[in-house]
């Protein structure tokens, strides 16, 4: 776990809830910078059409496995396309990857924990018994099997893996809910008739923040992953389209000639990863209830 470098507070002067967190945050360096990668991949994806130095899919066969220079600063491919431009538009994949994938994954597992930690009895029995055989199920398999049904194609692919995921937000949910549920206040508002959607909604949603940002931040570098494997495995984005899993599955036959096509989108995939999973520790470590600090 990354320490927190603490920083003072002013005495006489009241900190707000998000000026707390943000002091905590960025006194953690290594996160501070991984989250300004990640702003900068987001920055990237959006602006992706208008950056690129070259037409991404432009072939220019005279420039076939170009070194880094002047006219391709990061090289040519195989086909004389540039891989900069490459980069660039596949980091637009990539973000919309990851995101889609933890919005399926979060929109199944995490209403269904919910349930099943705060109700106890049949409910949990069964949605845990269906959780655990779907997790029994090697994840890449059973994404492969639904992309079959589906079609090949990056939001199929997504579609898979949110499946694939799903089990696990519904059992950091049911654990957390587990807990929650024998908290005092949460006795008190059982006690004055509180229904059990708003119970869920207003009290015991809230309190899984902290697990729950841990749980988004692995899922999309999960994805993200996965997604370069399916596209490795041409499941995924097909071509022309650019991805970070299919340049690096091309750029494998030229490895011995041009190995800046295989080191590029493979630091590429690594880098945000964990800028992802560092960045959602320390943001767990920020608004967790073991941090936080009456001013």
């Amino acid at each position: 776990m990354t320490a927190i470098v603490e920083r003072a507070v002013p005495a006489g002067r009241p900190e707000s809830a998000f000026g707390a967190f943000r002091r905590r945050f960025l006194g953690q360096r290594i996160a501070a910078a991984m989250a300004g990668v990640l702003a900068v991949l987001v920055l990237v994806a959006l602006l992706a059409p208008f950056i690129t130095p070259h037409d991404p899919n432009a072939q220019t066969l005279l420039d076939r496995l170009a070194a880094p220079g002047a006219k391709h600063w990061l090289g040519a491919d195989d086909l004389g396309r540039d891989v900069l431009s490459r980069l660039i538009v596949a980091t637009r994949v990539t973000i919309y990857a990851g995101a889609l994938a933890t919005v399926v994954s979060m929109a199944i597992g995490l209403p269904f924990g919910l349930l099943a930690g705060y109700l106890r009895g049949w409910a949990d029995a069964v949605l845990s018994r269906v959780a655990d055989a779907l997790m029994a199920i090697p994840p890449l398999l059973f994404a492969m099997a639904i992309v079959a049904v589906l079609g090949t194609g990056v939001t199929n692919a997504m579609i898979a893996i949110g499946l694939v995921t799903a089990p696990r937000f519904f059992r950091v949910a049911r654990g957390v809910a587990l807990v929650i549920r024998e908290e005092t206040y949460i006795e008190a508002a059982r006690s004055i008739g509180c229904p059990t959607g708003r119970m869920l909604r207003t009290h015991v949603l809230p309190n899984m923040a902290s697990p729950l940002i841990v749980q988004i931040s692995v899922t999309m570098g999960f994805a993200i992953l996965f997604e370069a494997g399916l596209s490795f495995l041409g499941l995924g984005v097909q071509p022309p389209d650019a991805s970070w899993g299919s340049m690096l599955q091309r750029s494998t036959q030229f490895a011995a000639q041009a190995p800046w096509l295989v080191l590029l989108p493979g630091l590429a995939i690594l880098i945000t990863v964990l800028a992802l999973n560092t960045v959602g520790d320390a943001v767990r470590d920020s608004v967790g209830r073991e941090n936080r600090r009456l001013v």
